[in-house]
C-alpha cells in the first residue's frame, strides 16, 4: 500500500525499471503542496542514481506529474493523489501548405501578407507595434537564423530537450512566429507587432505531436518567466482537468491565452483549449472574409481571423503558405501585442472583450451572421488609445 509521498516514490522507481513502455502516458496530480514537495525532491535527488526516473516529467504549475502508464490498484491506494488521467496527444492546428515565391503589398520593399493588411494591422503601427510585448510560442520551436526573425527572438524553452534552444524541425512555429512579429526592411515579411518579443517554446516534435504534459510544461515556463501573451495553434478533442488547471492558473496570473479552434469545419463543438473560457478561442476567415470552410465555427468561437493561404516565415530562411486556424491565432495573437503595448497590464478578459466589441461583423449576402465578428486591428488599438487617455 502506498501511504505517503515517500513510499510512492521509492515504489516509482521499481516501476520505471519494467521494460520500456508502450508509449502510453499519464498525469498524476498530487493533493497539496507539501507532498508534492517531497516527491519532486526524492525523483530529483534519486535522478543521478536511477535514470529511468528520467521518463518522469514534474508539473509543478499543477502539482503533479507525469510518467509511464502505472498499475491503477497500487495508484487508488494512495490517499495523497488527487486525480489521474490519460496524457493524451494534442496536435497542431494546420490544413494543406506549400512553397509559396510571396503575395502581398510592400513596404519600404517588404511584403505584408494579404491577412495583415485585412486586419488593418499597418493602420495601427501609427499607434503600437507591440513594443516588448513578450509572447510565448508554445509550438514546433522556431528558425533562430531566419532573417526576418533574428530582431524579434527572446529566451525560449525547449520543453522535448532541455539541454537545446527550441530549434524548430517542422516550420509551424516558424510560421506562426513571422505572422506574429518578423519585420524585414528590404526583402522579406512583416508581422502584425513588428516590434514584440517571440519567447519560442518548444513542446511539439517534428512530426507536430505532443502530450497535454508537454503543452503543461510549457504554459508552466510562461508564467515563470513573465510572458505577457501565449499563442496556443493546437488541439484536441478531449478534455483535461490537468490542462484546464494550467490554462486557469495562467489566466490568473494575467496572462492572456489565445488558441485556435480547429479545422474540421464544425459548426457547433471547437477543440481544447480554446473551448476553455479564460481562453480567446479563433477562427478563421478567407480573403473574402467569409468563415473558412475548414474553419470550426459557433458560439464557442470569440473572434475570427484570416486563416486561408497565409503567408509567413518557413525553415532555412524561407517562406510558405499554410491555411488553418492555427494561422488565424497569430494574427490575433500580434493584434493584443498591439493592445498590450499600447496600454500595458491590460486583464485578459478585458482584452477578450475590447477585441470582440470592436471587431468587424462578417456579412454574408450583404447582411450580418448575427453576432459573428472578425478582427480589426485599427479599432481595438484605437478603444485601448481612448481608454488609456482617459
Amino acid at each position: 500500500m502506498i501511504v505517503n509521498p515517500s513510499t510512492f516514490a521509492a515504489w516509482l522507481q521499481e516501476a520505471m525499471q519494467l521494460p520500456a513502455d508502450d508509449g502510453r502516458r499519464q498525469i498524476i496530480r498530487i493533493g497539496s503542496d507539501r507532498d508534492f514537495g517531497l516527491l519532486a525532491r526524492h525523483i530529483s535527488r534519486q535522478r543521478r542514481t536511477q535514470p529511468m526516473l528520467g521518463r518522469i516529467q514534474p508539473l509543478r504549475l499543477i502539482r503533479a506529474i507525469s510518467c509511464p502508464v502505472l498499475p491503477e490498484g497500487k495508484l487508488a491506494s494512495a490517499p495523497f493523489i488527487s486525480s489521474v488521467e490519460t496524457d493524451s496527444r494534442v496536435k497542431l492546428h494546420v490544413g494543406a501548405g506549400g512553397a509559396s515565391s510571396g503575395k502581398g503589398r510592400s513596404l519600404e520593399g517588404a511584403v505584408i501578407p494579404w491577412g495583415i493588411r485585412h486586419i488593418r494591422a499597418p493602420q495601427a503601427w501609427t499607434k503600437s507595434k507591440g513594443d516588448q510585448i513578450r509572447i510565448g510560442v508554445i509550438d514546433t520551436g522556431v528558425d533562430y537564423a531566419h532573417p526576418d526573425l533574428r530582431h524579434c527572438l527572446s529566451r525560449g524553452f525547449n520543453v522535448l530537450n532541455r539541454q537545446l534552444l527550441p530549434y524548430d524541425d517542422n516550420g509551424h512555429g516558424t510560421h506562426i512566429a513571422g505572422t506574429i512579429a518578423a519585420y524585414a526592411r528590404q526583402k522579406g515579411i512583416i508581422g502584425v507587432a513588428p516590434q514584440a518579443l517571440i519567447h519560442p517554446v518548444k513542446a511539439f516534435d517534428h512530426q507536430g505531436g505532443a502530450f497535454v504534459s508537454d503543452i503543461i510544461a510549457g504554459i508552466e515556463w510562461c508564467v515563470s518567466n513573465g510572458i505577457d501573451i501565449i499563442n496556443m495553434s493546437f488541439g484536441m478533442k478531449t478534455y483535461s482537468k490537468a490542462l484546464e488547471a494550467a490554462v486557469l492558473t495562467a489566466h490568473r496570473a494575467g496572462l492572456i491565452i489565445v488558441a485556435s479552434s480547429g479545422n474540421e469545419g464544425k459548426q457547433a463543438e471547437i477543440d481544447y483549449p480554446a473551448r476553455f473560457r479564460q481562453v480567446i478561442a479563433v477562427g478563421a476567415t478567407t480573403r473574402r472574409g467569409r468563415i473558412a470552410s475548414f474553419s470550426n465555427a459557433g458560439k464557442g468561437i470569440d473572434i475570427y481571423a484570416p486563416g486561408e493561404k497565409i503567408y509567413s516565415t518557413w525553415l532555412r530562411g524561407k517562406y510558405n503558405e499554410l491555411s488553418g486556424t492555427s494561422m488565424a491565432t497569430s494574427h490575433v495573437s500580434g493584434v493584443v501585442a498591439l493592445m498590450l503595448a499600447k496600454r500595458p497590464g491590460l486583464k485578459p478578459l478585458r482584452v477578450k472583450a475590447l477585441l470582440k466589441r470592436h471587431a468587424r461583423f462578417i456579412v454574408s449576402s450583404g447582411k450580418k451572421i448575427g453576432g459573428i465578428k472578425e478582427l480589426h486591428a485599427l479599432r481595438a488599438v484605437a478603444a485601448v488609445s481612448k481608454s488609456a487617455k482617459r
